[in-house]
């Protein structure tokens, strides 16, 4: 695997932070995780599905699927 060079900038709000990154590099990233494999584009239309179904829940933290 390459290596993988980006910026990390803190922000104002002490839980957020901006990550930069070059397009390619984030291709070569997203390859490299298996971005591009059959199966998961598969899965992100079935996503895509279940949200114009609204068969989606918004979670304000992990915490809530215990509930």
């Amino acid at each position: 695997m390459s290596t993988l060079d980006f910026t990390i900038k803190p922000s104002v709000n002490p839980h957020k932070f901006t990550v930069e990154i070059d397009a390619t590099r984030l291709e070569r990233l997203a390859a490299n995780f298996g971005m591009f494999n059959p199966d998961f584009i598969r899965s992100l239309d079935r996503s895509e599905q279940d949200v114009r179904a609204g068969r989606v829940k918004k979670l304000r933290s992990l915490k809530d699927l215990r509930k």
